[in-house]
Formats: C-alpha cells, structure tokens, sequence
C-alpha cells in the first residue's frame, strides 16, 4: 500500500448523508481529543489530512480518506460532555448508523489515551465493537507522554483495566511526537486490505 498516495474524499454529518460502502475500511475511534486525527495524519505520512484541534469534539462528521483499494475513517469523538443534547443525538445517530449499516469494516482502531485509565466509554466501545463482530485492536496515544516506568506500568494496568476485552487483542503503544507504534499500525492496515 502506498500511504502517501492518500486523500480526503468526503465528509458526512448525518447518517442520512452517508453514502453506501463501496470498498473495505479501517475505523479510527476514541475520546474527543484522544488524538485520531493526529493519528491519521502520522500513518498517511502528512501533517494535515486530517484536521487536528486541541479543543476536544472537533471532529463532528465521519471523515473518508482513500487509500489505494481501502479507506480510512475517522469517526468523532465520544464521552465530550461540553455538548448540548440535540448534538449527542445526532452524534449517537450517525455513529450507530455507520455501524450498522452493512460496511465492509476491516478493523477498528480504538484509540486510548495511555496516561489515564480506560473510561466507561472505552470500556462501552469495545462492548460495542465486540457485539458488532468487528475487530479492533487497541492504540494507547500520547505513549511519549510516560517514562520508561510508567510506560510499563501503564501497560501492565491496561490488561487489568480491559478485562475480557484484552484477550487475543493487540495492544499497541503509538506517539506522533516519537513515531511510536506507526509502523505496527500501518502493517496491520496492509494485513486486513490482502
């Protein structure tokens, strides 16, 4: 796969403008400001691809990007509470109708922040993604964030904190800042597209 060769097709914001999947797709979930965007722009080998904000619940459509014969997604963000109702129905329609509406989803990609402890809505997520019959593996963002120690630390908790959703589950360390993780993530992307 040439991750370089990638672009931004297409934004929806609600699930009455989502287009039918026409090809299989890899999807980036996680907590607003959990770092997808940043995420994507690092595995595609660019600085802006995708929009990155340090506001929290600023991705609020599911972005396409196209890859050779895949395509990237990243979904918005979850567990924002700055937001008011009418906005976390939309949000909780589009999300549930992008999963359940028959794509050909490779993998997904649930990102967690590896300074914290997975919340409720992580754990949720995961719930989700198993009864949906969809793999995942899970990305712990801001890796460079930790020391040698709590690196380790963090990742002997992690299991503990996942319970059930831990087994036969990658569980991969990634930072923009160090380059942590991008490689493992791009071939897992490669795998899933053979």
């Amino acid at each position: 796969m040439n991750f370089n060769n990638a672009q931004f097709e297409k934004a929806f914001g609600t699930f009455a403008q989502l287009e039918a999947s026409t090809m299989p797709e890899v999807c980036f979930c996680g907590r607003s400001n959990v770092g997808k965007s940043s995420l994507i722009n690092k595995i595609l080998n660019r600085k802006t691809i995708a929009r990155v904000s340090s506001k929290p619940g600023k991705t609020v459509t599911i972005n396409f990007y196209k890859v050779d014969t895949l395509r990237l997604v990243d979904l918005p963000g979850y567990g924002y509470a700055k937001v008011n109702f009418s906005e976390r129905e939309r949000w909780s329609e589009l999300m549930e109708g992008y999963f359940k509406s028959d794509r050909d989803i490779k993998m997904a990609f649930a990102l967690i922040d590896m300074r914290h402890p997975a919340t409720d809505f992580d754990l949720w997520m995961l719930s989700f993604l198993n009864e949906m019959e969809i793999p995942y593996t899970v990305v712990l963002t801001k890796a460079d964030k930790l020391n040698k120690t709590e690196t380790q630390n963090r990742m002997k908790l992690i299991y503990e904190e996942l319970g059930e959703f831990a087994e036969n589950t990658q569980i991969i360390p990634f930072s923009v800042q160090n380059n942590t993780g991008a490689e493992a993530l791009r071939k897992i992307i490669e795998d899933v597209n053979s």
